[in-house]
C-alpha cells in the first residue's frame, strides 16, 4: 500500500468529484504548485492508486435504463471453472461490475440493459449457453438506483512530512 499523505489525500477526494480540475485548481486546493501536482499525479497513476479516469454516464439517458443486481452460484469451486467464468464476465458489455463474493452466491453481477426482453436473451445466451457450471442464479430488478458512484474516502496514512497520522 502506498503512503498517502495529506496532500495526495485532498487531491484524491477533490479528482473524485471532478476528474476534469486542472492542475492550477488542484494547486490552489492543494497548496502546491501545478508542476508539483502534476509530478504527484504521475505518481498516483504510477504507483497505481488512480487507476483511470473516466465519466460516469447515466444508463438511462444511453437508451439502457434496465439495471439488474445477480447472485451466480456455481457447480465447483474449481479454479478453472472460476478462471472461465471471470474470462466471460470481463467480456461481456452487458455487465457493468463484478464481484467474487463470499456467502451463498460466489459472484454479484450488476447489470444494464435495454429491454426486460434483453435481459432475457442475455440470461438465454451467458447462463444457460455459456457452460460456467452455474448452479444457480437470482436477478434483482432495480427500481430506483439510490446512490451510485465510485468515489472512496480517503485518508491519509502519513503527515505531510512523511510521519505516520495518529489513527481517529
Amino acid at each position: 500500500m502506498m503512503k498517502i499523505d495529506r496532500v495526495d489525500a485532498r487531491i484524491l477526494t477533490a479528482l473524485q468529484s471532478n476528474n476534469r480540475l486542472t492542475s492550477d485548481q488542484l494547486s490552489a486546493l492543494a497548496n502546491l504548485s501545478p508542476t508539483a501536482v502534476q509530478r504527484r499525479l504521475k505518481r498516483l497513476r504510477t504507483s497505481g492508486v488512480i487507476v483511470g479516469d473516466v465519466s460516469i454516464v447515466s444508463p438511462k439517458a444511453v437508451g439502457r435504463p434496465n439495471s439488474m443486481v445477480v447472485s451466480v452460484s456455481l457447480e465447483r469451486g474449481r479454479a478453472a471453472t472460476i478462471g472461465r467464468f471471470k474470462q466471460a464476465i470481463r467480456a461481456a458489455r452487458e455487465i457493468m461490475s463484478c464481484y467474487y463474493v463470499t456467502g451463498e452466491a460466489d459472484f454479484v453481477l450488476i447489470i444494464t440493459v435495454k429491454s426486460m426482453e434483453d435481459y432475457d436473451e442475455f440470461t438465454r445466451h451467458f447462463f444457460y449457453g455459456g457452460n460456467f457450471d452455474i448452479k444457480d442464479f437470482k436477478t434483482y430488478v432495480v427500481v430506483d438506483r439510490v446512490k451510485s458512484g465510485f468515489s472512496l474516502p480517503i485518508e491519509a496514512t502519513t503527515s505531510d512530512a512523511g510521519r505516520p497520522v495518529a489513527a481517529s
